[in-house]
């Protein structure tokens, strides 16, 4: 047991001996973020980056009750499931730094991400088990994840996960403007619905990759923001945790992007 009574202790001991005092135990993750390790808490490593993943949680379930509420298949009740399951996972990777928990948070970016390109692609009426197409795209969301999923348990750079789901992501958004302009779907949509689709789908889309901008500027400038955080002094400088904001921005965007908004039923878009 660590004791701290003594007077002559050094300060950089007694740090490191509070550091060693963390529940979760040293960091394993492959990542780590520019926000302060275990500042207020042993059993949170990064306070803002955990906490800010409730905005996250909350619109993926205000989401789903959209869609109970509109009557949509339960297949859109499952994509905001998985919306909410990342908020989870990403509240547990921050809270603990654990590898695990990373893969937590990591994983089912991937999953939803392509489940909605499932989605997406599936525009003809008809799902079930004796449907080709069905069958098809079942088969080829589940072999696409397991492959990914062993493959970044043998690549475990984190620049992989990211090109794999920024790829996902273009895809997505290239498949719901092809939907919306040049697809038989779109034609039997109203023209007024269409741009409100459109103007929603895009503000949602400007805010996501808002978030991005701010996830980059938070990782280059994490030398001269954490400057700036110790001089302002808290609570206030939880507005300087620009990864929190990434999780704002881009839960916010996501659910924009995802949100039914042709008469509830018509069109669900994803990316």
């Amino acid at each position: 047991m660590v004791s701290f009574t003594s007077a002559n202790m050094p300060v950089n001991e007694t740090i490191e001996a509070l550091w060693a005092m963390n529940f979760w135990g040293p960091v394993t993750a492959t990542l780590d973020w520019c926000e302060a390790n275990y500042q207020f808490s042993k059993y949170i490593a990064e306070t803002a980056n955990t906490w800010s993943n409730i905005v996250t949680v909350g619109l993926a379930l205000y989401g789903a009750r959209q869609v109970q509420e509109a009557k949509l298949p339960l297949r859109y009740v499952a994509g905001y499931t998985g919306f909410a399951l990342i908020g989870l996972g990403s509240m547990i990777f921050h809270a603990t730094l654990l590898y695990s928990a990373q893969l937590a948070d990591e994983l089912p970016m991937i999953y939803v991400a392509t489940y909605c390109s499932a989605i997406l692609f599936d525009t003809e009426p008809g799902w079930g088990a004796d449907n080709v197409r069905t069958l098809f795209l079942v088969s080829a969301y589940f072999l696409f994840n397991i492959l990914f999923t062993w493959s970044y348990s043998v690549f475990r750079n984190p620049v992989y996960h990211q090109v794999f789901f920024a790829i996902v992501m273009f895809t997505n958004a290239f498949r719901t403007a092809y939907l919306l302009k040049f697809s038989e779907v779109g034609s039997r949509i109203p023209e007024a619905k269409k741009v409100s689709i459109a103007r929603v789908f895009s503000s949602g889309a400007a805010i996501f990759f808002f978030g991005f901008f701010v996830w980059n500027l938070d990782n280059i400038f994490c030398s001269t923001i954490t400057h700036w955080k110790h001089a302002i002094g808290w609570p206030a400088a939880f507005l300087l945790e620009g990864h929190s904001w990434w999780h704002v921005f881009t839960a916010t965007g996501t659910y924009l992007m995802i949100h039914p908004v042709y008469q509830g039923r018509s069109l669900q878009v994803c990316a």
